[in-house]
């Protein structure tokens, strides 16, 4: 049995690539930086975001950029534009806690990039056992180490979780821990030729089919065209 769903937080339990692009670039204008181009923006998608701003906004000063990233982001979660989980989403949460399985997040996002999401009134707070995250987690996706502390504190064994999530990277982390990965494809950044030669149970076209994906895969009966 699958007793843990494992979920990745960006573009996968929510879209949030183009909302991150349009944030970046909003402080980008603060600091009197060009924009990123988008191209650049999708080639890097999914790196922690201090790793990838470099890339972005080369000779960028991180932390004069961190401080003023820190209160726009918290003005688009306030006003819905970040960060929004989907009915649907919530109701495949929902499913997998009614029949016995744990749901736990596991992200490269930083403690204050959460934050919100650790709130005993969030729409998580009763659905979510744990999140992992860079503020509690030593080591970052694509490295399989991501997962130690998630499963030095649940005590279970990796063939027992499955992780879900957008990236190639996502699915090197999984694969290395010794995890089934579902990857979601919704976002449309990512088609199945990305994820080659790199651990897949599944491909999901929306993060809802992730329930009929983990029964199946208990089941055996994942085929190849799910690949």
């Amino acid at each position: 049995m699958i007793r843990a769903v494992i979920v990745d937080v960006d573009d996968t339990l929510c879209l949030t690539q183009a909302a991150s692009f349009a944030l970046e670039n909003e402080v980008l204008a603060e600091m009197s930086r060009p924009p990123i181009p988008r191209a650049l923006h999708l080639a890097t998608w999914g790196e922690p975001l201090l790793d990838a701003m470099p890339k972005r906004s080369p000779g960028i000063d991180l932390n004069r950029f961190s401080a003023l990233y820190q209160s726009v982001l918290e003005r688009y979660i306030a006003d819905g534009l970040l960060d929004v989980i989907p009915p649907e989403n919530l109701l495949a949460l929902d499913e997998f806690v009614l029949t016995g399985r744990e749901v736990f997040l596991l992200t490269s996002r930083t403690e204050d990039e959460v934050r919100h999401m650790l709130a005993p009134d969030h729409v998580l707070a009763e659905r979510v056992s744990g999140i992992y995250h860079a503020g509690n987690t030593r080591f970052r996706k694509p490295d399989p180490r991501a997962f130690d502390e998630f499963l030095a504190t649940t005590g279970l064994a990796p063939d027992q979780c499955v992780y879900v999530g957008d990236s190639p990277g996502d699915a090197l982390a999984a694969g290395g821990a010794g995890m089934h990965f579902v990857g979601c494809l919704q976002s449309g950044v990512r088609k199945p030729a990305d994820f080659d030669h790199r651990h897949v149970d599944a491909f999901i076209d929306a993060f809802p089919d992730i329930v009929d994906a983990v029964h199946r895969l208990e089941q055996g009966s994942l085929s190849t065209s799910d690949r």
